[in-house]
This record gives C-alpha cells, structure tokens and sequence, in this order.
C-alpha cells in the first residue's frame, strides 16, 4: 500500500485532524467513507494514498445518502470539538473555536468562555444556532483589516439579525430526530471543512479528507460543497434530502450557510473574497 506523511509541528494542529477524522469514521456505516489514519505523532500522521477518479452521478447520490447519516451520528452541541480532543481547532490556516459547552442563546459576542460554560450546564445541549452563528463562526474575523468600515457594519447588521434567532431553523430531519430522541445530541456532526477539495473520488466512491470536525448545522456541510462548485452538486443535495428531508426554504439559506468558509477566506486571502462576504450580509441583512 502506498501511503503518504503528513507534517505539522505547530501545536495540536495533527492531534485535531486525527480526533476529527476517527470521530467522522465512527459513522461511517452508513454514513460517509472517511480516509483511515495508519499511525501518527504529535507533529505527523500517515494515510494511504488515495486514488482519485472522476465521479459518476451513482457515486454522487451514494454519497449525499452517507453524508445524511454522517449529520445524523450527532454532536453534543454547536462548536463541541470531536470525542477525544480539547481545546480550540483550525479551519485551514484559520482559529476554529470550540466552545466546551454551549452557551445561552442571544448571549453577546464578548462574553467570557468560562462565563459562558458556567452560565449553561453540560445537560443542556440547545442554544440558538444563529446566535452561536453569529459569535463564534462571523464575528471572529470581522477583526481584520480588510474590511472597510462600511463593509464591517453591514456584516455586523447580519450578525445582529442572526443573534436575535429570526434566521433560525431546523436540522435536517434525521438530525432533528437524534436531537429529540437524545440528551447527549444537541447539533449535527459535521466535517466542517467541505469544500469539494476535501472530497476524494474514489473508485470505491467518496472519502473525506481533511476535516475540521464539529458540531455544527448539517446545511454547513451542503453550503460548503458548492462554493468552488462541485461534481453532480444536484445529484447530491437530492439524495440528501431523500434520506434526510431537510427544512423549508434550505435553498434560500445555501449562501448563507456559506457565510463562515467565505469570512475565513476573507482573514486568510485578503479583500479576494470581501464582495461575496459583503454580497452574502446584504442579502440576508
């Protein structure tokens, strides 16, 4: 088997990766096929090399199904880090909170974690997913430089509207239904990072790759896949919701489920990707 070694010597950075992709693999029957981890280090793992092809439509709806179930397998509540990891991740070259526990709903963006954590017991996974949204997910790199003072305050609107929960809606519907029927399942379990990159086609079908793993709102995921396009993307998103029928209106929300992956760009690219995280706030703001 040919494998390949990855390196990073920055602090956590392979221990997240490796926490991420065992926790995405626990779902993996039914849910999406995840690249195993052969062995590891504090700054290294090893993954054998995956031989990508070119996707068929099969393949596709094979996929949205596994990814439905995916979701479905659960987090404790938005942001919560995969099992066997503590501390904050990374999106990319992007800061990645992980809050320990959920904090109230509408509570302000400047709040102390560990107020935060105090404020909310460990039981009690809900909070709103705008207002989660909104602090931990936007506002975080409204920080940067690139942003025009008028450019800020129109994202901050957004964040604004989110907070209050009038954007708010539901998991899809085998999500919804693990959140109901479990105290320990309080988000969707999510990769976090799914652009189509991070999606290798293989002759076996699809393998995630490369995760930044998280509870979070499974529409993330499906959001995500389309922002630099992405094979049989329709083919995908019917399968999905054939599996896991998703909430009224979910082709509405796509850009703004967008909102997270297009602020990282922004803080990490420069002013590339301000018109589309500008166009996005306008258009929900």
């Amino acid at each position: 088997m040919e494998t390949i070694r990855k390196t990073d010597s920055r602090r956590g950075r392979i221990a997240y990766e490796v926490a991420g992709l065992a926790w995405l693999a626990e779902a993996s029957d039914p849910g999406a096929a995840v690249v195993p981890v052969l062995d590891y280090g504090a700054t290294w793992l090893e993954e054998p090399r995956v031989v990508s092809v070119s996707p068929s439509a099969k393949d596709a709806e094979a996929f949205g199904r596994a990814l439905a179930h995916t979701h479905a397998a659960g987090a404790t509540h938005l942001g919560a880090a995969p099992d066997g990891y503590a501390g904050d991740g990374w999106m990319g070259e992007a800061h990645l909170s992980l809050p320990e526990r959920p904090s109230a709903r509408g509570e302000a963006g400047g709040a102390n974690r560990a107020d935060s954590a105090e404020a909310t017991p460990a039981s009690s996974p809900r909070e709103s997913w705008g207002a989660f949204y909104a602090r931990e997910r936007i506002a975080p790199y409204l920080d940067t430089r690139v942003f025009t003072a008028s450019e800020r305050h129109l994202i901050e609107r957004l964040c604004e509207l989110l907070d209050s929960g009038d954007l708010d809606h539901g998991q899809p519907r085998l999500v919804a239904d693990a959140i109901a029927r479990r105290e320990d399942v309080g988000a969707a379990r999510t990769h976090g990072d799914l652009w189509n990159g991070n999606v290798m086609w293989t002759p076996g079908g699809a393998v995630l790759i490369d995760p930044a793993a998280q509870g979070g709102h499974a529409e993330e995921d499906l959001a995500a896949l389309a922002v630099f396009g992405c094979p049989h993307y329709e083919r995908i998103l019917a399968a999905y919701d054939e599996a896991s029928p998703l909430e009224d209106g979910w082709c509405e929300r796509i850009a703004l489920h967008q909102a997270h992956i297009i602020m990282i760009h922004c803080a990490v690219f420069g002013r590339t990707y301000v018109p589309d995280a500008v166009a996005i706030a306008r258009r929900y703001a």
